[in-house]
């Protein structure tokens, strides 16, 4: 993997965060008791692995479906979905140039629908993530703003923003950072 950050720059990414998810700020919403506030997720993020079911479809076509897999929770953002590389219709999907990097996971490729001419990225996976984040290594994340994505019966919203791809669930309260006015959350 090429690593586009040295270590320093990597060290003040990842210190530039205040909340951390030991205190919910007064701005968050106060969960039921049946819900998560993404405030107490921890920052740098947690995998869990996920045992409830994941459906995602393009249109009719179903991309992907699984029972495995692992959620990430991060403060402030909505969890993010990855399912193992066996439960997705990987012919389905092509590879797009770019790239992005994440303080705490590392270099995510991204991946669009075949037959796409826009070929505008709909899931994203971490071929060689940090240590911290193997398990992760080559599963699929999609984002829900441009596909079908169901946690069980219930269809996912989209995180806001528009770059992270967050699933916002009945059972998940923020607010969420990809609003506007968030970007040094």
């Amino acid at each position: 993997m090429t690593n586009p950050v040295t270590q320093d720059t990597l060290h003040q990414q990842r210190a530039k965060w205040t909340n951390r998810g030991q205190q919910r700020p007064p701005f968050a919403q106060t969960p039921a008791p049946d819900q998560e506030s993404v405030w107490d997720y921890p920052r740098p993020p947690v995998i869990e692995e996920n045992y409830r079911p994941v459906k995602i479809y393009a249109d009719e076509q179903l991309l992907a479906a699984s029972q495995a897999g692992f959620r990430v929770l991060e403060t402030a953002g909505a969890p993010t979905y990855y399912m193992p590389p066996e439960d997705i219709e990987q012919q389905s999907l092509v590879r797009v140039a770019g790239y992005s990097f994440c303080e705490w996971k590392g270099q995510a490729d991204y991946w669009a629908l075949a037959g796409d001419s826009a070929a505008k990225a709909a899931a994203w996976t971490y071929p060689e993530p940090f240590d911290a984040f193997l398990p992760i290594a080559g599963f699929f994340a999609f984002y829900p703003a441009l596909l079908r994505c169901f946690l069980g019966d219930e269809r996912v919203k989209a995180q806001p923003g528009g770059f992270y791809g967050g699933w916002v669930t009945d059972d998940v309260v923020g607010p969420f950072k990809g609003e506007a006015g968030t970007s040094d959350w």
